[in-house]
């Protein structure tokens, strides 16, 4: 399904209940709380994600001024949009601000505010918000965590702000990729060198690998789901969590065999969390909302899935030779070409056996989200996509470790 099937459009829920929101100061909010960085401005406003963008926009203007960085609301007061340093923006000239979608996926909504003063220049910031009912399938203190750690390691957007459904990042100038780009074969040289980067990254606090918690976690949740309509009940009864839960069990047996390194993984990178900047060259990773420590190969395997793209064509996952020119760029980037066969074969074995786990999380990522989510999407399907991905591939992937690991005993 790729990005668009876990695409978000605010407008597409319908009125929501309205927004909370105003002049109000600063405040240790449950963010704070939840892991928030002490030296980040927090708020208690919020913002109904399910209002048309026209209806969200004064409500957008109403986050506190000073949860903007100090060049936005110097332009602010430049412009002579605000009469005092904590006013909200919806004390400002509404003909100085522009307001515009960005991107979005399920769980948040991406908009660019700028506003421009009396000289013509411009300045930006995103606001992300969270969308409904995100805290089933998301861990919002791990993801603030991370956050400053990855910026200040060059990556994502700076965190400039919380409030009580959102944060307010710098704004990057640059487009998101397409599944095409992708499978470019010098964008996918990029983006294995940048996720080498990534996984670099230290992360405070535990590192113990989160894939397999999250995935029953999923599960639970998943088998207890109620559904009123008649059509989605009989689909989903047809389920068998007996099955799903052996096979997870398994699968995370065989997959510990392989003692995959844990490393701070991203978890989600599918175009739409890529963007370019073509002009500089400049790659960036974006969005960490399921960032954790995790398994190497489960990170580059998710990705590789993402190969198939918004038509959700599987046929697209990456061949041998091209997810071995993506190991060569991860492994040594800077000399590629030297990486040994043997590293390239393990790491071949480890991903390809991660790429099951890949497709039972998103499974039962999307059973949940038939549960909850207000976009009209068939989310049921989606599951069934992917759990029908999984038993197809599963006798390949599986043979593959247990061959490995069979070699590797035997010397």
């Amino acid at each position: 399904m790729g990005s668009e099937g876990r695409g978000w459009n605010g407008a597409a829920a319908g009125a929501g209940d309205g927004a909370r929101g105003g002049e109000e100061k600063p405040t240790t909010t449950a963010a704070v709380a939840a892991g928030a960085p002490a030296d980040v401005p927090t708020s208690a406003a919020s913002v109904d994600i399910t209002l048309p963008l026209p209806e969200m926009t004064p409500h957008i203007m109403q986050v506190p001024l000073l949860l903007l960085p100090p060049v936005f609301r110097f332009a602010c007061a430049r412009a002579g949009l605000c009469k005092g340093s904590v006013k909200g923006w919806s004390s400002l000239d509404s003909s100085c601000f522009s307001i515009e979608t960005v991107s979005g996926g399920i769980t948040n909504l991406l908009l660019k505010v700028s506003v421009k003063e009396d000289t013509g220049n411009e300045f930006s910031v995103t606001v992300r918000l969270y969308g409904p009912n995100t805290d089933l399938v998301i861990d919002r203190k791990r993801e603030l965590q991370a956050i400053p750690y990855l910026s200040a390691a060059g990556f994502g957007a700076r965190l400039l702000g919380i409030f009580e459904n959102g944060v307010v990042q710098s704004f990057i100038n640059a487009r998101t990729l397409s599944p095409a780009d992708m499978r470019e074969p010098r964008i996918a040289a990029e983006i294995a060198k940048e996720l080498h980067r990534f996984h670099q990254v230290d992360i405070p606090g535990s590192k113990e690998p989160q894939l397999w918690n999250d995935i029953f976690k999923f599960l639970k949740k998943a088998s207890a789901l109620k559904f009123e309509d008649n059509e989605k009940r009989k689909r989903y009864e047809t389920i068998s969590f007996r099955e799903i839960q052996d096979e997870v069990k398994e699968l995370k047996d065989l997959s510990d065999l392989l003692h995959a390194p844990v490393v701070f993984a991203h978890n989600d990178l599918l175009s739409g969390n890529l963007m370019l900047n073509d002009s500089e060259g400049k790659l960036y990773f974006i969005d960490f909302e399921y960032g954790s420590y995790s398994y190497r190969g489960y990170d580059i395997a998710n990705h590789f899935n993402e190969y198939a793209g918004f038509d959700c064509d599987y046929n697209m996952y990456p061949d041998k030779d091209a997810q071995y020119h993506f190991f060569r760029n991860y492994m040594q980037p800077d000399r590629p070409s030297e990486v040994q066969a043997q590293d390239l074969e393990a790491l071949y074995v480890e991903t390809n056996t991660f790429r099951l786990a890949s497709h039972i999380y998103w499974a039962l990522w999307a059973l949940i989200q038939a549960k909850v989510s207000p976009i009209d999407f068939d989310y049921l399907g989606y599951f069934f996509l992917r759990y029908g991905e999984y038993k197809k591939q599963r006798e390949s992937c599986f043979s593959l470790a247990q061959s490995s690991l069979s070699e590797l005993r035997n010397g």
